[in-house]
């Protein structure tokens, strides 16, 4: 083979790509905008020790946790904080949490978060998730259809509160 066509290096990675960013407004709650810089500070750190390694052969982790920063950093210069200390309680909102009743009766627990923030297990949803986009703006007692790949849901609000800090 020729040598024409073989690139050689330095041993440097070029930059990984970086990871594609929301187009939606990026709203956080307070706890969300600690938490995004919790994860920085840590990827730092774990950058500073990937380039302090004796042997570092291999470049990539240091390249992702640089795409990573690059991430979290852009995701920060963004952030509109938004406090849900000061809401009311009288309509669902974003940072607010809100129970619903299914049509059997069952009831879940949900809060509406930042992107960064959200989490199903842990009934943290997105602003612009199906399920946020029904409940934003309904009032105890209203009904709401929830559509999903599924099939439609009626949900009942049963309550809105201020979440866990």
């Amino acid at each position: 083979m020729s040598r024409a066509f073989v690139k050689e290096g330095d041993g440097a990675l070029d930059p990984l790509p970086d990871l594609p960013l929301s187009p939606h407004p990026n709203y956080v709650t307070p706890r969300g905008l600690s938490a995004l810089q919790a994860r920085l500070r840590d990827l730092q750190d774990r950058l500073a020790h990937l380039k302090a390694r004796a042997e570092r052969l291999d470049k990539l982790p240091e390249a992702a946790a640089e795409r990573d920063i690059r991430y979290l950093e852009a995701r920060l210069r963004s952030a509109i904080v938004i406090d849900p200390a000061g809401l009311p309680l009288r309509a669902v909102a974003f940072g607010l949490a809100v129970v619903v009743a299914d049509e059997d009766g069952a009831q879940t627990r949900y809060e509406i978060t930042g992107e960064d923030e959200a989490d199903a297990a842990q009934g943290r949803i997105a602003p612009q998730s199906p399920l946020a986009r029904a409940l934003i703006g309904a009032e105890v007692g209203d009904r709401v259809t929830w559509r999903r790949p599924a099939g439609a849901v009626t949900l009942e609000i049963v309550q809105i509160s201020h979440a866990d800090p």
